[in-house]
């Protein structure tokens, strides 16, 4: 922990907070707590301002929307304006607060706003990495069976000779989105490990489609 203004106490402070709101199983303390770790990983790699990073990384996620719901683009923006409310009340150093927001709305993947700080390049990098690899993995079948999808189509894993349907089956999902985020990144640091969880990913593929053919 290298902030010097967002104290243990704060941290505290915003875990209880966040935790009477974070419904989605993918989205709970456990994912706050990766992306934090991951944020201060590569910002410490990159330079960036822990003092607006760590912040934003507690609070990316303090306004929950399901991923379904027509509202979700607004996720960000919901929870960056709850997460300036929730810092001013403690009293956090005003002069932060704007680029703290603005780390915050632009992380989202539907909220499609250019992050333009390195704090903002950061935290978006740190989420999407929680997308990718074994963690990504497992969120995004978890999603799945909370969504009542399907594993695969039984008949063309792959999507070689169909459309894909990631509402439908999840592994679908890894090639509608996922596959994508690796290049996505912003960050030096953070496009080294998206390529190698991307890698392990693939790895997952090629095993889940050798069981099912055997």
């Amino acid at each position: 922990m290298s902030s010097r203004h967002f104290s243990e106490s704060l941290i505290q402070a915003s875990l209880e907070w966040l935790q009477s709101d974070l419904q989605d199983a993918a989205h709970d303390i456990d994912h706050i707590q990766r992306v934090v770790a991951a944020a201060i990983k590569l910002g410490k790699a990159e330079g960036a301002n822990l003092d607006v990073l760590i912040p934003a990384a507690y609070l990316h996620d303090c306004v929950s929307v399901d991923k379904r719901d027509p509202r979700r683009s607004q996720a960000s923006i919901l929870s960056a304006d709850a997460a300036i409310k929730w810092l001013q009340q403690h009293d956090y150093p005003c002069e932060l607060l704007p680029e703290i927001h603005h780390a915050i709305a632009s992380h989202s993947w539907s909220a499609k706003i250019e992050t333009k700080t390195l704090e903002a390049q950061v935290l978006q990098d740190a989420d999407r990495l929680d997308a990718l690899g074994a963690i990504g993995t497992a969120r995004c079948l978890m999603l799945g069976g909370q969504w009542n999808n399907t594993l695969y189509h039984r008949d063309d894993l792959l999507a070689q000779h169909r459309d894909l349907d990631d509402k439908t089956y999840c592994l679908d999902h890894f090639f509608v989105k996922l596959q994508h985020l690796p290049g996505q990144l912003k960050t030096d640091a953070g496009r080294q490990e998206g390529e190698r969880r991307w890698r392990w990913m693939q790895d997952f593929i090629s095993q889940l489609q050798s069981e099912v053919s055997e």
